[in-house]
C-alpha cells in the first residue's frame, strides 16, 4: 500500500516525465512523439549521422531541459534554504553577493578572454569571493547578526555591480557589449551536453546535503535564543548553508546567467501547498524549481517569433504573482 508521501513523489515524477517530452516535442522545428521516442537509438551517435529530427532532440533540447531541471531546482532549493536562514520571506541567493560576484565574473572573462570556458571558471570564482567577503565583513564584530550579513551583501553587491558596470563600459560596443548583456539577462540557447555533464554532480550533490539538512532548516528559522536553547550549533550550519547556497548560485549565474524570481517565488507556492515544515519545502522546491524553470524556458523559445531572455519571462509572470500573494493572502502562505 503506498502512503500519501509515496503517491506524492510517483505523481510528481510522472508529472516532470510528462513534461520533459512536451518539451522535447513542443518548438519552431516541431516534432512528433515517435520522433522523440526513435530519437534514443542515436544517443551514442555523432551528430553527422543523426537524422535532423534526433539531432534537435539530443543536441539542443535534451541538454536545455535536463539543465533547467537542475538550474530551476537549485534556484529554488537556494531560495527556501535563504528565506530559513536570514529569517526573511524576501530573501534569495543575491542577498549575499553572489549573482553580482558571478555576473561580474563572466563580463570579465568574456572580454579578458573571449572564450565562455573562462567565462564560466571566472564566474564561479568571483561569486563564491563576493559570498566570502560578505561573510567577513558581517563577521568583523563579534555579535554577528543576520542584519550584518544582510548589510555587507548589500555592501558587496553595490561593489560587484560597479565593476560589472566598469567592465560593461570598457566593453567593445559591436563584439563584447552585447554578448555580456544578453548573457546576463539569462538564457539557456547556448547549453551543450557537456555542460550538463560538467554541473550535475555537483549540484545534485548540494541538493542531497541540502536535504539531509532539511529539518536544520526549521531550528536555523527559529531566533537565536531558541535555537542555542535546544543544543544548536548556529555557526556551523550557517555556514555549511552559506557554502552550498553559494555553489548552486554560482553555477547556476555562470551557466545560465543572472536567472531571478525563481528563488524568490517557488518557496512561497510551495508553502501554499506543503506549509513551513521544511521536511516537506526542500523537496517540494525541488519539484516546483525545475517544472517552473522548464515551463519558462519553453515559453521562451516558443511564445515568440525570437527567442527572448529568460529573465524577463520569469519577471513578468513572477512579479504580478507575487503581488497576488501580497494583496489577496497578506502573507497568510507562510
Amino acid at each position: 500500500m503506498i502512503n500519501k508521501k509515496g503517491s506524492a513523489y510517483i505523481c510528481s515524477f510522472v508529472g516532470i516525465l510528462v513534461l520533459i517530452v512536451i518539451s522535447l516535442i513542443v518548438g519552431k522545428y516541431s516534432m512528433s512523439l515517435e520522433e522523440v521516442v526513435d530519437s534514443k537509438n542515436y544517443i551514442f551517435s555523432e551528430g553527422s549521422n543523426m537524422p535532423n529530427a534526433a539531432f534537435v532532440i539530443l543536441s539542443i533540447r535534451l541538454p536545455r531541459v535536463l539543465m533547467a531541471l537542475l538550474i530551476g531546482s537549485s534556484l529554488a532549493v537556494s531560495g527556501a534554504s535563504m528565506q530559513a536562514l536570514f529569517k526573511n520571506p524576501l530573501a534569495s541567493p543575491k542577498i549575499l553577493g553572489v549573482f553580482s560576484g558571478s555576473a561580474f565574473g563572466i563580463a570579465l572573462g568574456l572580454v579578458v578572454f573571449h572564450q565562455t570556458i573562462y567565462a564560466y571558471f571566472m564566474a564561479f570564482i568571483f561569486g563564491v569571493i563576493a559570498v566570502f567577503m560578505t561573510y567577513k565583513i558581517g563577521k568583523q564584530e563579534k555579535r554577528s547578526s543576520v542584519l550584518l550579513l544582510i548589510l555587507a551583501g548589500i555592501t558587496v553587491d553595490a561593489f560587484f555591480t560597479a565593476l560589472l558596470a566598469l567592465v560593461q563600459f570598457n566593453a567593445n560596443v559591436e563584439t563584447e557589449l552585447p554578448s555580456i548583456v544578453y548573457w546576463l539577462m539569462g538564457s539557456l540557447s547556448g547549453v551543450s551536453m557537456n555542460d550538463v555533464k560538467w554541473v550535475v554532480v555537483p549540484i545534485i550533490l548540494c541538493l542531497g546535503i541540502i536535504y539531509t539538512l532539511r529539518w536544520k532548516l526549521n531550528i536555523l528559522s527559529l531566533s537565536n535564543e531558541e535555537a542555542i536553547s535546544l543544543g544548536f550549533n548556529i555557526k556551523g550550519y550557517k555556514v555549511i548553508v552559506i557554502i552550498i547556497v553559494t555553489i548552486l548560485s554560482a553555477i547556476s549565474v555562470s551557466i545560465c546567467g543572472m536567472i531571478g524570481w525563481v528563488g524568490l517565488i517557488t518557496p512561497h507556492i510551495g508553502r501554499i501547498f506543503v506549509g513551513t515544515d521544511h521536511e516537506k519545502l526542500i523537496p517540494t522546491c525541488v519539484v516546483l524549481g525545475a517544472v517552473y524553470l522548464l515551463v519558462m524556458d519553453v515559453g521562451c523559445r516558443c511564445l515568440f517569433k525570437s527567442e527572448v531572455p529568460l529573465s524577463i519571462l520569469t519577471a513578468f509572470l513572477g512579479a504580478p504573482f507575487f503581488a497576488y500573494l501580497l494583496k489577496c493572502k497578506g502573507g497568510m502562505w507562510q
